[in-house]
C-alpha cells in the first residue's frame, strides 16, 4: 500500500512539473532563509553560554548621580571589585578587564595590538577560556605576565613554544614574559582579546595606586558569586558598602554611586550600557523567519487546493474501489511530506552554499558550517516533516471529502469556501510582503539619514593616526607641514567617533555657584577647531596669542551651556571652571556637533589645551593624489617614530563604523524581504497559471467574439490586483507601528512620510502585475481555435 502511495506521489509530481517546481522551490527558499535566520538568532541568544558558571557571573555597573544628571557607567570604580571581594563572603572571585591598544614588539615584528587587555589573575577561574599551556591559577599573578591566544602565539613565535619567551611592550620596550597560551576566545563572547596582560602590571607598575581609586572609572568588572547566592540580596547591601568605604569622598565631590549587578547572559542583548547586541533585532529576524516560512506554506496550501478539481476524479475512483477517507488523508499528507523532504535535501545544499555569504552579511562567524552543529540538521529535518504534516492537513481533508458520485459525473466545481480561503491566503502573503517593503525603505532611509546629516564638523579627507604617546609625535606633526598636499595637522586626545574620557568638573552655573558634573573632555591643540571647521557660538577659540590658554582656558559646547542653566552661549563666556587639577575661565562656546553616534543625543562636551594628553593625529589632506600623500605621510612617520608600526584610517570610515551593526541589519532585512516577495510571487504565478488554465475555453470564446489582448489581460489580472490592494490596507498600519518602535532606538531619526507607503503599494502592484501578466499575456495571445479544442 505505502509503495503505491509513493508511486502515485512521484507520478503526480512528475506529471505537473511546473506546479511541483513552484511548490518545491518556494519551500526550499523559505526553509533555507528560516534555517539561516535560526543560526543567526541562536548565535545571538547564546552569547557567553559557553561559560559553565554563567548563571553565577555578574557584571558590576554604576549609576553616578551628580547635581546635573545621572550617568550610567558600564563598570565600577577601580577600587570597587577588590573591596567587594574583601567585604562580602558571597563573592568568590572578581575580574577587572581593561581593553587597551598596546605596542608589542619581538625583534623586527611589531604590532599596535588593538585586541589586547589587562585582566586580573582570576580571569581563568571566572571564564571558561581553556589554557593550552600554563597554570590557570598562576599565569596572570605576576607583573609583566602575558597570556597569548593561539593566533597571537603563531603571529609572534610561529611554530616555536612561546612560554617563557619575552615580548617588548610600549615605546620603552618593557620586557614581559609569556606565561601561557589560551585557545582563541569564542566569537560569541563579550570578553575578547588575543593578548592578556596581568592587571598588576597596570595597577602596580604603569599606574600605581589605581586599586585604591573610588572616583576613577576605566574598566569592566565581573564577579563570580558562590553557589546559591541571591544576587538581588547582595545588590541590596551595596549602598551601605559604598557609604562605608567612600561616603565622605562622595559628599565632597557631590557624586553618588549606586552599584548594580547585571547577569552575564543578559548583558549583550539587554544592557543599555555597552551591550553591543540588540534584542529587538533578534525579535524582528525571528518574526521575518516565521513570515517567510508561513508564506511558503501558504503557497503549498493554495496551489494544492487550487488543483483539487484535477484530482477529483482520482479521488472518486479510489473511493469507488474501496479506499476510505483515512487512507486518502494518509496518501495526500504523505505527498506533502515527500515534497517537504525533497525541499529539506535542497535546503541543506543551498544553505551550505550561502552560509559564507550570510556570515559576511552578518559581520560575524554565525556558523563555521551547517554540519558543525548536527543537532541543528536534526531540527531542520523535524521542521520539514512538521511543515509537511501541517501544510498537508487542509488539502488532504478537502481532497478526501469529495463525493464520488458527483465528481465521476463531472459536475464537481470548487466551492465558495475554497475560493475565499485561497484569496485570504494571497492577502496574507502580500500583506507580509508589503510590510517588509515598507520596513526596508524605512531602514535604508534611516541609514542614509545618519550618513547625510550635517554633523556640525568637516570629516572629509581627514586621516587619523594614533601615536600612542610616542615621544616623536611633535616632530611628526612638524614634519607633515612640509608636505604640500597636507592642508592642516592637529594633535588631540580624541576625534569625532573615536570615544573620549569623562572628567569630574565644577562649572560656575547661572546662579554663580560651582556646579558638579561629569563632562566629556577633549584634549586638543590650537589647530583642532580650525581643522575640523567647528563653528563658534560665542567667545573665541584657543589662540597662541594668549599664553594662559594652555593652562587656564576651557571651551564648551551649547549642550553644556544649557546644562548649567544659561539661556544663551554668551552668558557662559568668562565663567569659572575646575577640572582635573586645572582652574580657569570659559573663553568660548562652540556650536553642538555630533562627536558620537546619531543613535545618541549630543552630550555636554568640554575642550582644553593639554599637550601631554594629545596622542591622536588628525591630518587634513588635499583631494588630489591621495596614494602619494599617504606614502609621504608614511615616510615622515618612519623617520620620526621608527619603533611604531604605521597605521592610519580615514575619519569618515572611522565615523561610519559606528553604524556597521545597523548597516548589516539593513542588508539582512533587505535580503530576507526580497526572498519573501520572491516566494509570494512564486505562489501568485502558480495561482495565475492555474486560473488561466481553468478559463482556457472562456478566453477562446471571448477572443472569437472580438475581445482584445489588453481586455483579456485585464480580465485575468484585476481579481488578483484587488487582493493586493486589500493587502496594502492591512500591511500599512502594521508596518507603521512596528517601524516607529524600531526608530525609537535612534536619538535622531528620519520621519515616516506618506510617500513611503505609496511607493511600497505601487511596488507591490507592479510586482504582482508583472507576475500575473506573464501568464495572462500568454493566454491572451493563444490561438482561440486551440483554446476551444482544449476542453
Amino acid at each position: 500500500m505505502y509503495r503505491n502511495y509513493f508511486k502515485t506521489a512521484f507520478r503526480n509530481l512528475w506529471k505537473h512539473k511546473a506546479f511541483s517546481f513552484i511548490n518545491i522551490m518556494g519551500l526550499t527558499v523559505g526553509m533555507t532563509a528560516c534555517f539561516l535566520i535560526f543560526l543567526y538568532v541562536r548565535f545571538e541568544l547564546t552569547y557567553d553560554a559557553f561559560n559553565t558558571k554563567a548563571d553565577r557571573i555578574y557584571r558590576v555597573v554604576t549609576d553616578i548621580k551628580t547635581p546635573s544628571e545621572v550617568l550610567k557607567a558600564s563598570g565600577p570604580a577601580w577600587a570597587v571589585p577588590p573591596n567587594m571581594k574583601d567585604e562580602f563572603p558571597e563573592v568568590e572571585a572578581f575580574v577587572r578587564i581593561s581593553n587597551q591598544d598596546m605596542l608589542v614588539r619581538k625583534g623586527d615584528i611589531k604590532f599596535q595590538e588593538e585586541n589586547a587587555a589587562f585582566a586580573d589573575s582570576a580571569f581563568f577561574q571566572v571564564f571558561d577560556i581553556r589554557l593550552l599551556q600554563g597554570d590557570p591559577k598562576k599565569v596572570l599573578n605576576d607583573q609583566m605576565s602575558v597570556v597569548l591566544s593561539e593566533t597571537a602565539a603563531k603571529k609572534y613565535f610561529g611554530k616555536n613554544n612561546p612560554v617563557g619567551q619575552t615580548l617588548l611592550f610600549t615605546n620603552d620596550g618593557i620586557p614581559a614574559t609569556v606565561k601561557g597560551v589560551m585557545e582563541d576566545m569564542p566569537e560569541n563572547s563579550q570578553v575578547r582579546a588575543d593578548i592578556l596582560v596581568s592587571m598588576s602590571t597596570l595597577t602596580g607598575r604603569f599606574n600605581p595606586g589605581l586599586d585604591g581609586q573610588w572616583g576613577n572609572y576605566g574598566s569592566s568588572a565581573y564577579i563570580l558569586l558562590k553557589p546559591h547566592t541571591n544576587a538581588k540580596a547582595l545588590e541590596a547591601k551595596l549602598p551601605a558598602f559604598i557609604k562605608k568605604r567612600n561616603g565622605k569622598e562622595e559628599q565632597q565631590s557631590q557624586m553618588y554611586a549606586t552599584l548594580l549587578l547585571e547577569p552575564l547572559r543578559e548583558v549583550y542583548l539587554y544592557s543599555t550600557r555597552g551591550g553591543s547586541g540588540n534584542i529587538n533585532n533578534v525579535y524582528i529576524f525571528s518574526i521575518i523567519a516565521i513570515f517567510i516560512l508561513l508564506i511558503a506554506c501558504i503557497n503549498f496550501i493554495n496551489l494544492t487546493t487550487a488543483r483539487s478539481t484535477e484530482r477529483a476524479k482520482e479521488v472518486g475512483i479510489r473511493k469507488v474501489a474501496g479506499a476510505g477517507k483515512p487512507q486518502l488523508i494518509r496518501q495526500f499528507i504523505g505527498e506533502s511530506v515527500i515534497i517537504c523532504l525533497i525541499s529539506f535535501l535542497l535546503t541543506l545544499g543551498l544553505a551550505a552554499l550561502l552560509l559564507p555569504l550570510f556570515n559576511q552579511l552578518a559581520g560575524k562567524q554565525v556558523s563555521e558550517g551547517i554540519f558543525s552543529n548536527r543537532q541543528y540538521i536534526g531540527l531542520l529535518f523535524l521542521a520539514a516533516v512538521a511543515i509537511g504534516l501541517l501544510a498537508g492537513i487542509y488539502p488532504a481533508l478537502v481532497l478526501s471529502s469529495f463525493k464520488p458520485i458527483i465528481v465521476l459525473k463531472g459536475r464537481f466545481a470548487t466551492g465558495v469556501r475554497g475560493l475565499l480561503l485561497r484569496k485570504g491566503l494571497v492577502v496574507a502573503q502580500f500583506s507580509i510582503s508589503i510590510a517588509l517593503i515598507i520596513g526596508t525603505i524605512i531602514v535604508y532611509r534611516q541609514m542614509n539619514f545618519m550618513r547625510s546629516r550635517d554633523l556640525g564638523f568637516n570629516k572629509d579627507q581627514t586621516v587619523i593616526l594614533s601615536t600612542d604617546g610616542d615621544q616623536g609625535k611633535d616632530a611628526f606633526k612638524e614634519a607633515l607641514k612640509s608636505i604640500p598636499s597636507v592642508k592642516a595637522v592637529s594633535l588631540s586626545s580624541s576625534a569625532p567617533g573615536t570615544g573620549n574620557p569623562a572628567a569630574y568638573s565644577e562649572i560656575e552655573n547661572k546662579k554663580g555657584d560651582l556646579q558638579v558634573a561629569n563632562l566629556d573632555l577633549y584634549f586638543v591643540d590650537f589647530d583642532y577647531i580650525p581643522l575640523y571647521n567647528i563653528k563658534l557660538a560665542a567667545g573665541r577659540a584657543f589662540s597662541r596669542d594668549f599664553l594662559t590658554d594652555t593652562t587656564q582656558a576651557m571651551i564648551m559646547n551649547e549642550t553644556a551651556v544649557k546644562l548649567f542653566g544659561y539661556s544663551s552661549p554668551e552668558e557662559a563666556v568668562g565663567r569659572r571652571f575646575k577640572q582635573w587639577g586645572r582652574e580657569g575661565k570659559i573663553i568660548g562656546v562652540i556650536k553642538d556637533f555630533h562627536f558620537r553616534s546619531l543613535q545618541q543625543d549630543i552630550k555636554p562636551l568640554t575642550m582644553r589645551i593639554e599637550p601631554g594628553g594629545c596622542n591622536l593625529a588628525s591630518v587634513k589632506i588635499a583631494a588630489g593624489n591621495v596614494p602619494a600623500t599617504l606614502a609621504a605621510i608614511e615616510s615622515k612617520w618612519k623617520s620620526t617614530m621608527p619603533n611604531r608600526p604605521y597605521s592610519y584610517q580615514f575619519l569618515d570610515d572611522l565615523f561610519d563604523r559606528q553604524y556597521r551593526a545597523e548597516e548589516r541589519f539593513g542588508k539582512l532585512f533587505l535580503n530576507f524581504a526580497v526572498l519573501a516577495i520572491f516566494i509570494s510571487c512564486l505562489g501568485l504565478l502558480g495561482l495565475a497559471a492555474y486560473s488561466t488554465m481553468q478559463r482556457t475555453k472562456e478566453i477562446g470564446v471571448r477572443k472569437v467574439m472580438g475581445a482584445s489582448v489588453p481586455s483579456i489581460v485585464n480580465l485575468l489580472s484585476k481579481e488578483f490586483l484587488k487582493l493586493v490592494v486589500i493587502s496594502f490596507f492591512i500591511a500599512a498600519p502594521a508596518a507603521w507601528y512596528f517601524m516607529t518602535q524600531w526608530l525609537h532606538d535612534f536619538a535622531y531619526r528620519t520621519p515616516i512620510t506618506w510617500w513611503i507607503f505609496a511607493v511600497a503599494g505601487i511596488a507591490a502592484l507592479v510586482i504582482a502585475l508583472t507576475t500575473i501578466s506573464f501568464q495572462a499575456i500568454k493566454a491572451a495571445l493563444t490561438n482561440p481555435v486551440k483554446s476551444l479544442r482544449s476542453e
